[in-house]
């Protein structure tokens, strides 16, 4: 690494341990959520403000970014139950999914210049942040609730779902190739689960198990190596990469799953310290940098597009989502998951990036959408669990959900 990049990296870092500070500040007016604050100090130390840090594509701040978005969706995909989800909360999920596929690409296409721009619009608008709201309800108390399983399924179909239609949207005239290709793919993955799956040969359980307190980490590299490995067998295909680091996490949850609990406990415990301590935030801040804030402010369209934009995120995503629930959950429950349904902001600023590349999209544009995923993940989650935890004493034994613990109320994490 140059020095320059040494001095990006310290201030970047710096930036991501005073981000939860900022939001305890703030919890005392709203409740801001820490990935909101790593994006805008981002924005404030990057070109945009004060010009502290720089970041080009392919240097390697950028590549670690790139890791951090991958353990993002890793943890994402860990998260996916599919005994919990499975059956009608997933066959819902992926119709509401569709709905909002049909409503954001027709309503993308009318408000577009030319289909590229609508298409990548479009897209963009199907996409719920998983990643980026489960550690909110695991902070809340509601992930393991009935409430938190509908989550996981919308969230878990909202982002698997966008990134295997990227891959048809941007394969030009070839098809049939990317069809191939993802086939592909998804045999390596059904081949690595069924791996995972299979009792552990003896010297690799007493390895695993014998390596949780040392130095060695053998559970720890063997999911590390399943990121890396994925994402980098996605790129070489052709395919996106966080689509690997996605399937790296549902092959790694099989993985332990197969083991002790405490195992499973210990070991994701590590993974998340590296992700979120580290990898993830170190994502989030880089995003904020590269934020386009000049052309934002310097297209009075982008900008009036940008609460266009959040609201759509309501109307395609959360909509179809609060309807398709309203006979599933009691009270206001539906409304709550219609918002976290349309909380987005990880694949937003991965299609956009895309569409910005493929010259699909301008900046100003892809930006305004940003900034919406940006608002969309302030506003929409805490909302959400306003209304849970409003709800009646007596609906929330019904219901068999707890609701918003007083000591986690005010302080949201990711």
């Amino acid at each position: 690494m140059t020095e320059e990049t040494v001095a990006a990296l310290v201030v970047i870092v710096a930036v991501a341990v005073i981000a939860p500070f900022v939001a305890d500040r703030l919890r005392t007016w709203f409740a801001m959520p820490v990935v909101v604050s790593e994006i805008l100090l981002g924005i404030l130390v990057g070109p945009a403000v004060l010009g502290l840090v720089a970041v080009t594509e392919g240097d390697d701040i950028s590549a670690l970014s790139d890791l951090g978005l991958a353990f993002l969706m890793f943890l994402a995909g860990y998260e996916i139950d599919f005994a919990r989800i499975k059956g009608r909360p997933l066959r819902l999920s992926v119709l509401g999914w569709l709905i909002s596929l049909v409503l954001a690409v027709g309503v993308a296409l009318l408000l577009a210049s030319s289909e590229e721009v609508g298409l990548v619009v479009g897209l963009a608008m199907t996409t719920t942040a998983l990643g980026t709201i489960l550690p909110i309800l695991r902070d809340s108390g509601q992930a393991a609730s009935p409430f938190g399983m509908r989550v996981l399924a919308v969230g878990a179909v909202g982002e698997f779902l966008p990134i295997l239609a990227i891959a048809f949207a941007f394969s030009g005239d070839r098809p049939a190739h990317t069809t191939v290709v993802l086939a592909l793919f998804a045999i390596v993955g059904f081949l690595a689960a069924w791996v995972a799956r299979r009792p552990r040969h003896p010297r690799i359980a007493r390895l695993v198990t014998a390596t949780l307190g040392t130095s060695a980490q053998l559970a720890v590299r063997i999911c590390v190596f399943l990121i890396i490995g994925m994402f980098a067998l996605a790129e070489f295909l052709g395919l996106d990469p966080i689509l690997g680091a996605f399937v790296a996490g549902i092959v790694a949850h099989l993985f332990l799953a197969a083991g002790s609990e405490h195992e499973e406990e210990a070991v994701l415990s590590r993974l998340e310290g590296i992700g979120f301590g580290f990898f993830i935030p170190l994502f989030f801040v880089v995003s904020g940098v590269q934020f386009d804030l000049d052309a934002l402010l310097s297209d009075s369209r982008a900008l009036i597009l940008l609460p266009v934009f959040l609201v759509l995120f309501l109307v395609i995503r959360g909509l179809p989502t609060s309807l398709l629930q309203r006979k599933e959950l009691p009270g206001r429950d539906p409304l709550a998951l219609g918002l976290f349904a349309a909380t987005a902001l990880p694949l937003v600023v991965v299609i956009t990036s895309i569409g910005v590349d493929e010259g699909a999209i301008n900046p100003a544009t892809a930006a305004s959408l940003v900034g919406a995923g940006m608002i969309s993940v302030l506003l929409f989650p805490m909302l959400g669990l306003r209304l849970l935890s409003a709800r009646p004493a007596a609906e929330e034994g019904a219901a068999g959900e707890p609701g918003l613990p007083a000591e986690r109320e005010d302080f949201l994490g990711y």
